[in-house]
């Protein structure tokens, strides 16, 4: 593994022939969650089923929730954590689909740029490249999607949820045909389930491939979900 900057962000890099990024191999760009440390996703690397050459980059987001500690606990955006749990409480998954996140434009921004260095600097062809998070870092992944004609191989949804349904919704079609894996756990105390399924819904009826994933657990990634991701990479980019 080897850490450095991409663009404006910092990042761990994993896997390829040397485990450090090395070779031309598919890469998958993981975007962690609000509040996790940058390198939380690091492990999934050596539990993936896929071959040797596929590189992984795990970027940080640019704001550290607690200043003193700065990289410890991470965030894409600014969230009114007590404002989810209350939506999530109350089932007004009409309120949390009408978000319009601020700063979601602006991590898009920074995480695009991160993909046009890992091009020049790594190699990386995002014509071989699955993007996806967990919880935040699963909606600013399909919000980068959605948002941008950039090519992708694929797209991974873990425990996220679906906001600015409007715009999501008009941008849909474009990506008509992209696999996508999406996971959601059934008790998830913080994302509504019913919420995911909106997601879901809405991405099946904008015509892109969408292997679902429900678990009978909460807010996390399970064994089904690594299992299904590993699928969803050998697939998508053809090494497997």
């Amino acid at each position: 593994m080897q850490r450095m900057k991409l663009g404006e962000l910092e990042a761990v890099v994993a896997g390829g022939i040397d485990g450090s990024g090395g070779g031309s191999g598919p890469t998958v760009v993981l975007l962690h969650g609000y509040g996790a440390p940058g390198d939380d996703l690091v492990p999934l690397f050596r539990v993936i089923d896929v071959p040797k050459s596929v590189r992984f980059v795990f970027p940080s987001g640019p704001i550290a929730l607690d200043p003193r500690f700065p990289g410890q606990s991470n965030a894409w955006w600014p969230l009114d954590m007590e404002e989810l749990l209350g939506i999530a409480a109350s089932r007004d998954i009409a309120r949390l689909q009408a978000m319009d996140p601020a700063g979601m434009s602006e991590a898009r921004a920074l995480v695009e740029g991160l993909l046009d260095a890992a091009a020049t600097e790594l190699s990386v062809n995002p014509v071989t490249t699955v993007i996806g998070g967990f919880s935040q870092g699963g909606m600013l992944a399909t919000e980068l999607v959605l948002g941008t004609e950039r090519p992708f191989a694929a797209l991974a949804i873990l425990s996220a949820t679906l906001v600015r349904k409007q715009l999501w919704e008009q941008r849909a079609e474009s990506r008509r045909g992209l696999p996508v894996l999406q996971s959601h756990g059934r008790t998830d105390p913080i994302v509504p389930y019913e919420n995911a399924e909106a997601l879901r819904d809405l991405l099946i009826a904008a015509g892109l491939d969408v292997e679902w994933v429900a678990f009978g657990g909460g807010h996390g990634i399970p064994d089904s979900a690594v299992s299904g991701l590993g699928e969803l990479i050998r697939t998508a980019t053809g090494v497997g």
